[in-house]
């Protein structure tokens, strides 16, 4: 018998693209840890000799980065470093015969929705029982949640119903059940997730629970912030908004993805509503919810886009005035419905008119970060970096949101909860000191 057969199995999970994926592979982490199969994310210490890559097929960079990834990996199968290498996600989902044939050194490819079966590789069983139960990825102060999986929508542009297929909500006790895990283990921030958040409970309801599930979530004791991610616009539920404003530990923060703002862009994509409908809904949560934070998304270059339509979407932001925006550049995809369509629009171009949108918004930004000097907002610590800590107010989610610059040199306890005065603003950061 080789001495390597003697060696006990360490995997190393490797995670790309969204948050939904980070939770997939947190809930594989902690099944293969019940079953007693030594588990790491993300690891740098290279002690592992199994990897599981769970990719990302969004759009053609987050595919380009998968690829590359498990390239990566193979050519250190190739050289010993490794045993075996896994794929699964999304790219694996769309693409599994082309990426069998293309790199044939990957040992086995997994859909979104076959965890057993990549447990069965390791000879392990999935337990039922462990239903919500993750090896978090995250600090452990806060966590993602996923409340659905998969999405009803027929956005032009979106592969993601080819992907993760139809809306499929979790029962309120479920979600229940998973927080209050999550929260027994330290986590005091919950940001819930889904392709679609104001879908949630249709399919098991026959009606929009997502108000339900937030005021049951709110009543768990050492939840101290619950954060919405990915709303849809579109018959958008206000009810959210009236628990949004009763429950003192649900964030006055939405992320609610627009895409653009031209009518005839919007009708492109598929998005069954108009700019005009768009600022209503946006005055209407306003008013519900004076202050709350709003973030979206767009994209900028989908067929048939002019100048004259990126001149709308700024009109519209400098109407609006959203606290945070992020911007994609058209990616086309096979078996979407714009797949039909041209797309003569260079990758250059793309990139320049989503550049023109960003420095616009940035001004924007700029101006509402110089309204909030002199003011004192609770802070949670996320980490330390260079000597200063770095925090985040209920505004600003993790990653892709404003960052809290904490000034001083007392000890701070990450992962905790400080008032903090805001003495200077950036574009995108603050900067403030810790008040009592």
């Amino acid at each position: 018998m080789k001495a390597r057969t003697l060696k006990k199995d360490k995997v190393n999970i490797i995670t790309l693209g969204c948050s939904k994926n980070m939770v997939d592979s947190e809930v594989l982490s902690g099944q293969l840890q019940a079953n007693a199969i030594d588990v790491v994310h993300e690891n740098k210490k290279f002690d592992h000799n199994i990897v599981v890559v769970n990719t990302c097929g969004f759009i053609d960079k987050a595919k380009e980065e998968s690829i590359n990834t498990i390239l990566e990996q193979v050519e250190f199968k190739k050289r010993g470093r490794l045993d075996k290498v896994y794929v699964t996600g999304c790219l694996s989902e769309r693409y599994r015969n082309n990426l069998e044939t293309e790199i044939p050194e990957v040992d086995a490819f997994f859909g979104t929705m076959e965890l057993p079966l990549i447990l069965k590789q390791f000879e392990a069983d999935y337990k039922t029982e462990l239903l919500g139960e993750r090896l978090l990825a995250t600090p452990k102060h806060y966590a993602y949640l996923k409340i659905s999986e998969g999405c009803n929508r027929t956005c032009s542009f979106c592969a993601i119903p080819l992907m993760r297929g139809k809306h499929v909500s979790k029962t309120i006790e479920q979600v229940v059940a998973e927080a209050e895990g999550l929260v027994k283990k330290g986590v005091k921030e919950i940001m819930l997730i889904a392709q679609e958040l104001t879908y949630y409970g249709l399919d098991i309801y026959k009606k929009r629970t997502l108000p339900d599930l937030l005021n049951r979530l709110a009543d768990i004791p050492g939840l101290e912030w619950i954060r919405l991610h990915y709303a849809y616009p579109t018959k958008f539920p206000l009810e959210i908004l009236d628990v949004m404003r009763q429950r003192d530990n649900i964030c006055n923060y939405l992320d609610m993805p627009l895409q653009h703002a031209a009518d005839n862009m919007l009708q492109a994509m598929k998005r069954q509503i108009t700019r005009t409908e768009m600022e209503e809904l946006v005055s209407a949560i306003r008013e519900k919810v004076p202050g709350i934070c709003l973030r979206t998304t767009l994209i900028a270059g989908f067929p048939g886009e002019t100048p004259d339509d990126i001149e709308e979407l700024k009109q519209f932001l400098a109407k609006e005035r959203f606290d945070r925006v992020g911007i994609f550049t058209y990616s086309h995809e096979e078996d979407t419905s714009a797949f039909k369509l041209a797309d003569t629009i260079s990758q250059e171009e793309k990139e320049r008119r989503a550049q023109e949108v960003m420095e616009f918004q940035q001004e924007i930004s700029y101006e509402l970060n110089q309204e909030k000097i002199g003011k004192t907002f609770k802070t949670l610590i996320d980490k330390k970096e260079a000597g200063r800590y770095i925090g985040r107010t209920e505004f600003d989610s993790v990653e892709v949101d404003n960052e809290v610059i904490i000034t001083g040199t007392a000890p701070l306890k990450i992962g905790e909860f400080y008032n903090v005065k805001i003495e200077k603003a950036y574009d995108y950061d603050l900067e403030g000191v810790v008040v009592k």
